[in-house]
């Protein structure tokens, strides 16, 4: 591919042409001359003077850093992603359904979907057109995948539950489990917990990708939602119940109790978590290791974890916090004596 079918494809002013086709896309320090590379960030810049790489995406603002062959464009890291979908398109697979698979008569599954090996599809399920159902995925009575969704190996789809079109699932998954409901009964000593039958569905909306080994409970009684274009990574778990907004995006190890309600774009960091029944306004960005207690009424960046330093210096300013209600205290009685 030469720099001119990229532009042609992708838009962008296009400056000088590559001698050779490009067959990749690779970073700025190890791209080689058959690999096109980007420019997003002011950090890498002094990096571009010593890039082999065949060609180079960037902005306006560093049309003239470099003699390499470039395209010129508003959004260097958003037209770099759809550069290497160009050269890493999703696989293709054949359709058709494999011996070893289960599936109940009363399924819906079109000729264009592929069922792989040892899959299982339970009563009433259905299956979109162009659906891909990997290796070992288990789906439930009056399960809905739609179209070109694909549920890479190991998925499991619990009874009732629906996923949208487009979506990518990962291994592992884990969709539809109970939530975690049960009411303590203590009253007369001994006593124990008393399950909550969790009735609900999950709901998950189009061009959603689920990372490996996520969880997401159904609902106690109303449905757990993911709305469109949901990005979650791996190792996250969402409690029953809760309702995620379009275009939200949701980093490794992340917790989120139940009856939680995320608006739209929100921004999640990794092994940030939210206490239940709590809600996150649209357009919210919540940093990494940061535990949300109350809900976030006004879009913007919150932070709640103590940045890296020092053990040492880690335990002083532990104690000094530990310290601030007491301090807090003798100012007060200090400005009363006044």
């Amino acid at each position: 591919m030469y720099m001119r079918d990229l532009q042609q494809k992708l838009g962008g002013e296009m400056v000088g042409e590559v001698n050779q086709p490009l067959t990749g896309v690779g970073t700025i320090r190890s791209a080689t001359p058959t690999q096109i590379t980007f420019l997003a960030n002011s950090r890498y810049r002094s990096d571009l003077a010593a890039s082999r790489a065949g060609a180079v995406i960037l902005g306006a603002a560093d049309r003239d850093l470099t003699p390499l062959p470039r395209l010129v464009v508003a959004n260097p890291y958003v037209c770099f992603a759809r550069v290497a979908q160009l050269f890493s398109p999703p696989p293709l697979y054949a359709s058709g359904v494999h011996p070893s698979a289960i599936i109940h008569a009363g399924a819906r599954v079109p000729e264009s979907a592929s069922v792989a090996e040892h899959v299982s599809i339970g009563r009433g399920a259905v299956i979109g057109e162009g659906a891909r159902i990997g290796p070992g995925c288990i789906l439930g009575d009056e399960v809905s995948v739609g179209a070109h969704t694909c549920l890479v190996a190991r998925v499991t789809i619990y009874a009732r539950c629906s996923i949208g079109a487009r979506g990518i699932i990962h291994a592992g998954v884990v969709i539809g489990a109970d939530g975690f409901g049960f009411a303590p009964d203590f009253s007369e000593g001994d006593g124990g917990w008393a399950k909550i039958p969790q009735v609900g569905r999950v709901v998950i909306g189009d061009d959603c990708e689920i990372g490996a080994n996520t969880s997401i409970d159904r609902g106690a009684i109303d449905d757990t939602v993911l709305g469109n274009d949901v990005k979650i990574d791996n190792q996250v778990q969402i409690g029953h119940n809760c309702v995620i907004g379009d275009h939200t995006i949701i980093c490794g190890c992340v917790g989120i109790a139940g009856s939680s309600t995320i608006g739209r774009r929100v921004m999640m960091g990794g092994g940030s978590g939210v206490v239940g029944h709590l809600e996150i306004c649209d357009g919210a960005v919540v940093s990494a290791m940061t535990l949300v207690t109350k809900s976030i009424t006004e879009p913007g960046m919150y932070t709640g974890s103590m940045p890296l330093m020092k053990h040492a210096d880690w335990l002083r300013n532990v104690v000094h916090v530990r310290r601030l209600g007491a301090l807090a205290d003798a100012l007060k009685r200090t400005a009363g004596s006044k």
